[in-house]
């Protein structure tokens, strides 16, 4: 007589033990297989799917079978990320049902060979323990996470085939859909998706750094290009006040003098106010005008000048990166929302909010100590306080709506100050000498007794037109 534990199979038990055991482990794939496609059905976006297909239309190393091949595969994944509430629940569906459908056949295995029936819950709970171990050592949702296209469509038919059968997974997600609707939002789920890589992004950039093997200052710049699309253009505009323009009936010569004085090789040519925006005159014309006809001089700006890049205000700085590098264009004129003329950008100012403010050799004297250079005679920063003026020439400024040399000197004349601008007030005369910085704003200001009439303000000199400040290096293109 057998004992409880003898196992004498019979020729059909097993076959069918075999064919359980089998199934077991094709279901423990299958379970992985799910988890990785529930993880990367969240991270594919339309974006890449287009691009994949363009790359596939204008790969020639295929042929025509084999591209139209692949293209329907990536059809079949577009299908399926149409709605990915739907695939990622059918996806969880039979990653669950497999994980609790290997211990039932183990179980069932177990009880097969005889063995009494607590055994055989006990050696089902340790396969699914066994089961869970292996997904954390595979860890199926990272490469998920990493390579979600490539996971899409190597299992797209399998996936396919799961959410076919389980037309209940899609509930939740039209309940979900129709609730964004009502509360006015957008269905699609890009930009949502979009922002979650974001996210992930600057976690990763962290983490990197914490780790000590990453620069820091790489790392910083990683951050500034995830928030760029977050950056609107207004906030990195030179206003409207700042920007130096040019009367379109000025000569070339004058625009010569005007950008030498400046520092700047672009710069706007306006009609009879700043909203009259005719172009941009640019400095490299003028001297291919004027170098070997010095008669052309005399001619008008706004017969040389170029149309201007008109942006508005609202848009991303990614966008306006993207736009100036298409056009070829260093300089942009931004627009406000009523067509006025809210301010002026440059490429270089896209750029600082990746790498950072990009200062030149001259950017110290903006740091400086005021200097004495004669009998009450000083060279002060730009940046220096009233207060310290006041001491200095033992002089009561009074003027409680700014607070330095350079404001006051801004106030005095109406407009921003450029190298030559020159006022007196209190009986000292403020002389900008000086300028620094990619923006090539006045850095130095003399400042020294005037014995002529208290408050005569010039401006520019006479032979100069007049403008107020830009944004752009008089290096460039020369």
């Amino acid at each position: 007589m057998m004992s409880r534990f003898e196992f004498a199979p019979d020729a059909l038990t097993l076959p069918l033990i075999v064919v359980m055991a089998v199934v077991a482990f094709l279901l423990v794939w299958f379970s992985l297989t799910m988890a990785a496609s529930e993880s990367a059905v969240s991270r594919v976006t339309r974006a890449n799917l287009n691009n994949l297909i363009l790359e596939i239309q204008t790969d020639d190393s295929l042929t025509s079978f084999m591209r139209m091949k692949r293209i329907a595969r990536v059809h079949r994944v577009q299908r399926l990320i149409s709605d990915r509430f739907s695939t990622a629940g059918s996806c969880a569906f039979f990653r669950i049902a497999c994980n609790v459908l290997d211990g039932v056949l183990v179980a069932c295995t177990v009880v097969l060979c005889g063995a009494p029936l607590w055994l055989a819950l006990v050696v089902g709970c340790v396969f699914a323990v066994i089961v869970a171990v292996i997904s954390v050592l595979v860890r199926p949702r990272s490469a998920g996470a990493y390579k979600p296209v490539d996971i899409m469509l190597k299992h797209a038919r399998v996936i396919s085939v799961a959410v076919l059968l389980t037309p209940f997974a899609s509930v939740g997600g039209h309940n979900t859909t129709r609730r964004r609707i009502r509360s006015g939002g957008d269905p699609s789920d890009d930009e949502a998706l979009e922002a979650i890589a974001h996210e992930q992004g600057r976690a990763t950039i962290d983490r990197l750094v914490e780790s000590n093997d990453f620069d820091p200052e790489v790392s910083e710049m990683l951050r500034n290009v995830l928030t760029l699309s977050e950056t609107l253009t207004r906030e990195i505009m030179v206003p409207r006040t700042d920007m130096i323009c040019i009367a379109r009936d000025a000569s070339l010569r004058d625009l010569l003098r005007l950008c030498t004085r400046s520092g700047f090789s672009r710069i706007p040519v306006i009609g009879s106010d700043v909203d009259d925006l005719r172009g941009i005159a640019y400095l490299k014309d003028a001297v291919r005008a004027t170098a070997f006809n010095p008669a052309a001089g005399e001619r008008t700006v706004d017969s040389m000048c170029r149309q201007p890049l008109l942006v508005p205000e609202s848009k991303p700085v990614d966008d306006l990166f993207h736009v100036m590098q298409r056009s070829r264009q260093h300089v942009a004129v931004v627009i406000d929302e009523y067509g006025g003329i809210a301010g002026l950008v440059t490429i270089e100012d896209t750029i600082e909010q990746i790498v950072g403010e990009l200062e030149d050799e001259h950017d110290r004297t903006q740091h400086a100590e005021p200097e004495k250079t004669g009998d009450r005679t000083w060279r002060l920063p730009a940046r220096t306080p009233i207060a310290d003026l006041e001491e200095l020439f033992e002089v009561d400024i009074d003027e409680d709506d700014v607070d330095t040399v350079y404001g006051l000197l801004t106030k005095l004349l109406g407009s921003v100050p450029i190298v030559g601008s020159s006022a007196v007030t209190r009986g000292l005369r403020l002389t900008a000498v000086d300028s620094a910085g990619r923006r090539k704003k006045v850095s130095t200001i003399l400042v020294e007794p005037d014995t002529g009439e208290s408050h005569r303000i010039k401006a520019v000199p006479e032979d100069m037109p007049d403008g107020r400040a830009t944004a752009d290096k008089s290096e460039e293109d020369q």
